[in-house]
This record gives structure tokens, C-alpha cells and sequence, in this order.
């Protein structure tokens, strides 16, 4: 598969200028609805191997709600984690552009169909290649701890190769995301120099810290500086605590905000299913937009139906 980048990488921050735009919800829920089985340790990563065309139809499926970013499943993709299952870095690496693709490919497919149905064109749409955090490799849900015992050099050792090879891949941004730590935040912040490619920095946090416990004025502080961070904020967290979380990013660093919480419901890791129930509203874009919201979309649980409706929401306002 060989998809060259629909837009160039500035048009994506230019475009957050004129106004907010939809992201997509989340690729894992989506893609049990489609019938995958994700228990592996590499998570929706490992499609990029064994089922790819599961992940373009995920992709077309938010193209299709309204989704204008659409960001990769790349999120638990690694080196050292394919390494354990046997897949050599050359290999690695073709599956980290893979992912790219299937984004792209996604995105297409959605368009076209739009045309063959006479239907108006809902304009670009872009790519953001997931960068997840080094919690993400272990699988033990220490993402939502951080301190993982690693330096900042360490994380940024950890992080810089599959960087390189996502920002090969052409992407229209990277999505540095569910970040917990503002150690590894600075981490992947240095490792990004030099990539060539515009990011957005999101942290995971819990009420106004990050998951490690660090205020989010101090977190989010750490981009206020850095011309390659277009976007600053948070995902994959409880909905109420975006509200302020948005205000505070707005107010440290003068960026326009990305905000994508979960659905508000809970995990039961020993139970392995979700409890409670579902708190994301997007009657909340209009807030999220008037604090500075400019990347509006939703994390875990939050699928295609939902992106419709916050699109719906962001259209008529």
C-alpha cells in the first residue's frame, strides 16, 4: 500500500486557527464491535499485522461520523514489544508505517463514498500517528501510574526510534497521548526535536494533576515554549475533569487545547469488563470551545455514534 499525505504537515495548525475540529473516538471499542479479539498484549497493535483491514474499516467507520483527525492505531506499537512476539526491527518498522496508511486509506474510503453517494465533500481530513506512553509496552497498567524507575534520558532513548519511523511514514501530526508523567512528557518533547513533524501533547490525569500527581499548570507548562507543540491537553480521562483541565491548558500556554475524554465509565481490570455508567455529553464542546478547545473528541467507549453527534454539535455552533 503506498498513500501519499493529503494535506502538508503546517495545514494542520493552520486549520486549528480557523476553528475546532473533530477527532475520532476510540479505536479499541470500535474495533470489538467489529467482532476483534484484543486481549493480546499488543492490543489493537497487533491488527497491524494479522487483521489491517480491521483497522482501515475503524478508521472509515469515524471518517465516515465526521471525524476530520483521525489518529493511528499505533498507540501500543513498539520495537521492543513486536521484538517479543518475534518481529524483527525491518518488519517493525513497515508496521509502524502501516499504520499511517490505514489511516489515510480510511479517510479515503469515507470520501469516496461521500462522492459516489453526490454527497458534499465534509473537507480534509488528517492524520495523527499515536505515540503512546512507555506504560503502554508493559501492559500492566502502570500508563496510568507513570514513575516508571526510568530517566527522562531513558524514556527519550525508548521513545526516539519508533518516532522516526512514524514520521517517515508522513503523518500530518503526532499525538504524544495519554501521557502520565510529566518526566516522560519532557521525554518525548526531546525526543520529538528534529522529527520534522508538528505534535500535540496530551496528558491522562486525575482531577488537576497528571496520574503521577504533578499540577497540570506545570505539565502543560513544559510545551508552552516549544513551536513544534501545536496543540496541548488531555484524553483518557473522566469527562468532568476535562472541563478544567481545558482552562488551565488554554490559560499556561496560549495553545489551542486538544481534549478527548473516555465515555465516564470505569474498568474493572479483575472482572475485565466496564462499570457505571456514561457521562460523556457533547453538549460539553461548546465549553470545551469556548475555553479553547480546538481538537474536540472522545477516548475509550466513546464510538462512531457519539463522534456524529459532537460533530453535529461543533457544525451548529
Amino acid at each position: 500500500m503506498s498513500v501519499t499525505p493529503a494535506s502538508s504537515p503546517a495545514s494542520l495548525a493552520a486549520a486549528l486557527e480557523r476553528g475546532p475540529l473533530v477527532l475520532d473516538g476510540g479505536l479499541s471499542n470500535q474495533l470489538e464491535a467489529q467482532g476483534c479479539d484484543l486481549s493480546d498484549e499488543l492490543w489493537s497493535a497487533r491488527l497491524l499485522a494479522d487483521a489491517p483491514g480491521q483497522l482501515e474499516a475503524a478508521h472509515t467507520a469515524y471518517a465516515r461520523a465526521g471525524a476530520r483527525v483521525l489518529i493511528t492505531g499505533s498507540y501500543q506499537a513498539t520495537y521492543e514489544g513486536f521484538a517479543h512476539r518475534g518481529v524483527g526491527h525491518e518488519a517493525a518498522t513497515a508496521l509502524l508505517r502501516r499504520s499511517v496508511e490505514l489511516a489515510r486509506a480510511g479517510a479515503e474510503r469515507a470520501a469516496a463514498e461521500r462522492t459516489a453517494a453526490g454527497e458534499r465533500g465534509a473537507g480534509p481530513v488528517w492524520v495523527a500517528a499515536s505515540v503512546g506512553p512507555y506504560g503502554a509496552m508493559l501492559a500492566d497498567g502502570s500508563e496510568y501510574r507513570g514513575r516508571y524507575g526510568l530517566s527522562v534520558a531513558e524514556l527519550a532513548r525508548f521513545h526516539r526510534p519508533r518516532i522516526e519511523a512514524l514520521a517517515a511514514a508522513g503523518p500530518d501530526a503526532l499525538a504524544l497521548e495519554t501521557v502520565p508523567d510529566a518526566d516522560e512528557a519532557a521525554a518525548l518533547l526531546s525526543a520529538v526535536e528534529g522529527c520534522g513533524v508538528p505534535v500535540w501533547l496530551s496528558y491522562s490525569i486525575a482531577g488537576e494533576t497528571t496520574r503521577a500527581g504533578q499540577p497540570l499548570r506545570d505539565a502543560f507548562a513544559l510545551a508552552a515554549g516549544v513551536d513544534q507543540v501545536i496543540a496541548v491537553g488531555v484524553n483518557c480521562c473522566e469527562p468532568g475533569d476535562a472541563d478544567r483541565a481545558v482552562e488551565i491548558a488554554a490559560d499556561t500556554t496560549g495553545k489551542p487545547v486538544v481534549v478527548y475524554p473516555n465515555s465516564g465509565e470505569e474498568w474493572d481490570a479483575t472482572a475485565r469488563s466496564w462499570r457505571g455508567r456514561a457521562t460523556f455529553d457533547p453538549g460539553r464542546v461548546k465549553a470545551w470551545r469556548d475555553a479553547g478547545a480546538r481538537l474536540i473528541g472522545g477516548c475509550c467507549r466513546v464510538g462512531p455514534e457519539r463522534i456524529a453527534e459532537l460533530a453535529a454539535v461543533v457544525r451548529n455552533h
